[in-house]
């Protein structure tokens, strides 16, 4: 091989790897830090609003801002964890009529199309599995960001509604509306580091 040949074949490599490179980069799932991020419901008992909490959950995003199209986001609770800061209700919520924890250790939510939706908005459609029974949602999400370079934080944040009884969720006498409202409110707020600029 003649050294001409050698040397356009190595830069033709080194041009590529710088093409590639930056792909990569964007594509590197954001890490989500768990200070300041939390998943939280509101329900509604006899008009009453009750709020909750799920203490443990995991998520994995790959998203490139400029690029949501590329992206995934997937989600998963421990359905165990979920409190209302009450002995009695915390008590009730793992039990086979509600979340049934034992049998369904997690809730799950996994995307299937990510768009832009404006500034910093997205709209990401993906399937939500509660009980072992799956919906198709859509959950409109607002990314800010804070700092600079390896100091960018970003915070998604968001909320939607999904029908209790469609999941199973809340059996026997609880399956009246007039007790226990069908509608449940999910929030979110995820703490993300890695994440591309906006």
């Amino acid at each position: 091989m003649s050294s001409r040949l050698l040397i356009t074949l190595t830069l033709a490599a080194a041009l590529l790897g710088a093409l590639i490179q930056p792909a990569i980069a964007q594509t590197r799932p954001a890490v989500l830090q768990p200070v300041g991020s939390e998943i939280g419901f509101t329900t509604r008992q006899m008009g009453v609003p009750v709020e909750g909490k799920f203490g443990k959950f995991s998520a994995q995003i790959t998203l490139d801002p400029k690029k949501p199209e590329t992206g995934s986001v997937a989600f998963s609770i421990d359905t165990g964890s979920a409190r209302f800061g009450s002995a009695e209700l915390d008590a009730e919520v793992p039990k086979p009529i509600w979340l049934s924890a034992a049998k369904f250790p997690q809730a799950s939510f996994q995307s299937t199309a990510i768009k832009a939706a404006g500034p910093g908005r997205f709209d990401v459609a993906g399937k939500l599995t509660i009980k072992g029974v799956v919906h198709d949602v859509r959950v409109p999400v607002q990314v800010t960001q804070a700092g600079t370079g390896a100091a960018l934080v970003s915070t998604a944040s968001g909320s939607f509604a999904i029908q209790r009884l469609a999941f199973q969720v809340g059996e026997g006498e609880w399956t009246d509306t007039s007790l226990l409202a069908n509608e449940v409110q999910i929030r979110f707020k995820l703490v993300l580091g890695g994440l591309a600029p906006l």
